[in-house]
């Protein structure tokens, strides 16, 4: 059998870059472009061939599918800041939209086999507990249109030109490589990069808005097996943990496994899902999950902090591409 290559985008980026780890586990030729807007040439693979560019240089996507003839296409590059994607509304719809049926197109073009995409649970919007495959989306911000727009063209893509896909909605994702100097998204990786700096934990709301958070180890490697599973082509799947902490309970955690404590500053709340959690019951039965495997948050809390406090604190910069000011959180205002 021939060795089987694969595009991965997004792949100097935290999921992209434990995927394609996987990917080069699986005996792949992996490619990896990315724009290192929001992630490292570190975190590349080294048998990895790396391509920095954009899924919005179309010019540059010809020649990479006219060159290696994917097989596979891994579609991870995105600006995942939900809560900001309000104020940019055509950065996101751009990087987020544009940039994916730029793909989309060009693997309809040159037969791809599959299309794998990760979505977000962002497509549910709010009061669908729990969230469910079976639910119709109803998303509430940019974010989460500009994904489900994604789902629908796939979908439409297939049923038109017979391209394959597998859409992932993974959730709150955390773990080693993650860019914790992203101030906008990430609140676990924000937690840690404020603890290290010596600054206060900056909370929206009260806190008692309730997320379940994924160890990059139970979902990652899913993302990338799952093109050898028949059963998972053309179907959308909610991928990560069960179990729902709050953002206080969160944050006592976070400063527990690093060993530091700081004081919590709270926000005014932003508007956003209060509550958000996944029924895996679909992943769990075709990718063979089981949930003794999973790992536990204060473990993969651990994991991460020994990776955090080896990197050290980064820099938060400024978004610097601001559409609306009306509304936007004090915090994220450039002092």
């Amino acid at each position: 059998m021939s060795q089987q290559t694969s595009l991965v985008t997004g792949g100097a980026g935290f999921i992209g870059a434990h995927v394609t780890n996987e990917l080069i586990a699986m005996g792949h030729r992996v490619i990896v472009l990315d724009d290192l807007s929001g992630g490292y040439e570190d975190n590349v693979h080294s048998q990895a061939i790396f391509v920095k560019g954009s899924i919005l240089d179309h010019d540059l996507l010809e020649a990479l599918f006219n060159q290696y003839q994917f097989d596979y296409v891994y579609h991870l590059a995105a600006y995942a800041a939900e809560g900001l994607s309000h104020f940019i509304r055509r950065f996101n719809y751009s990087n987020n939209l544009i940039g994916s049926v730029n793909l989309v197109n060009l693997s309809v073009r040159f037969k791809v086999k599959c299309f794998v995409f990760t979505s977000s649970i962002a497509v549910y919007g709010a009061g669908q507990l729990p969230m469910h495959e079976g639910l119709i989306p109803q998303p509430e911000d940019p974010y989460g249109i500009a994904k489900f727009a994604v789902e629908m063209d796939l979908k439409s893509a297939h049923e038109q030109f017979g391209l394959n896909s597998i859409v992932f909605r993974p959730h709150n994702v955390y773990g080693e490589y993650q860019n914790i100097g992203d101030r906008y998204r990430n609140v676990i990786g924000i937690f840690m990069n404020q603890l290290m700096q010596g600054k206060n934990l900056t909370v929206f709301g009260d806190g008692t808005q309730t997320r379940a958070f994924s160890y990059i180890d139970d979902v990652a490697p899913h993302i990338a097996r799952s093109v050898t599973i028949p059963e998972a082509y053309n179907e959308t799947f909610n991928i990560g943990g069960d179990v729902d902490y709050s953002v206080n309970e969160l944050s006592e955690t976070v400063m527990k496994v690093m060993g530091m404590t700081g004081k919590i500053d709270y926000q005014p709340a932003r508007n956003e899902v209060l509550h958000a959690y996944s029924d895996h019951s679909k992943a769990k039965r075709v990718f063979g999950i089981r949930d003794e495997d999973f790992v536990t948050l204060e473990d993969g809390l651990r994991k991460m902090a020994a990776w955090a406090q080896k990197v050290g604190a980064r820099s938060s910069d400024y978004f610097g591409e601001i559409e609306i000011e009306e509304k936007l959180p004090e915090v994220w205002r450039k002092q």
